[in-house]
C-alpha cells in the first residue's frame, strides 16, 4: 500500500484508514506503547535511547505521510524506554510542507488505536520571553493557535464520535500532573536551572516571523513560536489522551529593527545538538514516573 499523497486535495481520512494503519503496525511488532514521543528539529535522538528497538521508514507504512525537513529521519520507531513501551516519531509533518493539517496530525489517531495513552511532543522553538536563554527548555503550559484562528483545525469536518467529542475542551491541553512530574525529574537531574514554563505559540511558516509579528506575539502572552506541535495537541485532546508539551529554545527571536541577527534552520540544528543530550535525560528518567 502507498503512503498517503501530500496534495491538499486528501481533505480528511476515514476511521477505517487509521485502523488500517495501526492493525498493520500491530501485525509487524509485538510491541504494544502506551507513550508516544513526536520529536522536533533535531531531536530524533530520544528514539536512540529505545530499547529492542523495530524501526518502520515513514514511506512503509499505509497511508502515512513523509518527512522532507533536515532534521527529521522519517521513521517509527516502537521499543521501552525505561521499561515503558513507547513509540517514537523520528520526525514530524508540517504545514508548510505542502500537507493539510489532517495529514500533519494522521499519527496521532494512529496512536490513540494503538493504545497509547500519554503524548510526549517536542519541538525546537524561537524565545519570545525576554527572560528566556537560547538552550532553556520550556514546559508548555498553553498554547496560542494562530492557524486555528484562520479556520486550519484537524477536528474540522465530520465528527466520528469514536476518536472523541465533537467540541473538545482545550483550557487542559497540557496535562499539570505531567508537567509537575516533569519539574521534579529536572530537580533530579539538575536541569531545572534552564527549565522555564510558558505558551507556545503557532504559526504555519515556513517564514520566520517579521519584526512586527514577533512584538505582536508578545503582546499576546507568547512566550516562545514554533510551526508544529499545536495541531497534534489538538488531536491528541480530541482523543482523550494526555499531553506533555517540550519546547527547546533554539534562537532568540529578532524584536529589535537595529539588530543584524537573522534566524535560520542551521542555528537551530546547531542549539538542538547542544541541548538534546539533557533534553533526553529529562524526558527518560520523567518516563520511569509514568
Amino acid at each position: 500500500m502507498e503512503a498517503a499523497s501530500s496534495s491538499s486535495t486528501q481533505c480528511s481520512y476515514s476511521y477505517e484508514d487509521y485502523k488500517e494503519t495501526a492493525d498493520w503496525l500491530l501485525a509487524q511488532t509485538e510491541k504494544r506503547p502506551k507513550v508516544a514521543i513526536i520529536c522536533g528539529s533535531g531531536l530524533g535522538g530520544l528514539a536512540e535511547l529505545l530499547d529492542e528497538k523495530i524501526m518502520f521508514p515513514y514511506e512503509g507504512i499505509p497511508h502515512f505521510p513523509t518527512s522532507t525537513v533536515q532534521g527529521h529521519a522519517g521513521r517509527l520507531v516502537f521499543g521501552k524506554l525505561q521499561g515503558c513501551e513507547c513509540v517514537c516519531m523520528q520526525g514530524r509533518f508540517h504545514f508548510y510542507e505542502g500537507y493539510n493539517i489532517h495529514t500533519v496530525t494522521y499519527p496521532v489517531r494512529v496512536f490513540f488505536l494503538l493504545g497509547v495513552e500519554t503524548v510526549i511532543v517536542t519541538n525546537a522553538a524561537g524565545g519570545l520571553n525576554e527572560c528566556y536563554s537560547v538552550g532553556d527548555i520550556m514546559l508548555i503550559k498553553d498554547h496560542i493557535n494562530m492557524p486555528g484562528f484562520a479556520g486550519q483545525s484537524p477536528l474540522c469536518g465530520h465528527n466520528d464520535t469514536r476518536f472523541g467529542v465533537r467540541f473538545p475542551c482545550m483550557s487542559d491541553a497540557y496535562d499539570k500532573e505531567l508537567r509537575s512530574l516533569a519539574k521534579q525529574t529536572a530537580e533530579e537531574q539538575d536541569c531545572s536551572s534552564f527549565l522555564q514554563e510558558g505558551v507556545y505559540c503557532m504559526l504555519a511558516g515556513p517564514t520566520y516571523e517579521t519584526i512586527a509579528e514577533s512584538r505582536a506575539l508578545q503582546k499576546l502572552g507568547a512566550d516562545a513560536v514554533g510551526m508544529s506541535t499545536v495541531p497534534e495537541v489538538v488531536v491528541a485532546r480530541h482523543c482523550g489522551l494526555r499531553v506533555l508539551g517540550l519546547s527547546l529554545i533554539t534562537n532568540k527571536v529578532v524584536t529589535d529593527y537595529d539588530s543584524n541577527e537573522k534566524a535560520n534552520h542551521e542555528e537551530v540544528l546547531r542549539t538542538t545538538e547542544h541541548r538534546a543530550k539533557d533534553l533526553q535525560r529529562l524526558v527518560s528518567h520523567l518516563i520511569k514516573k509514568l
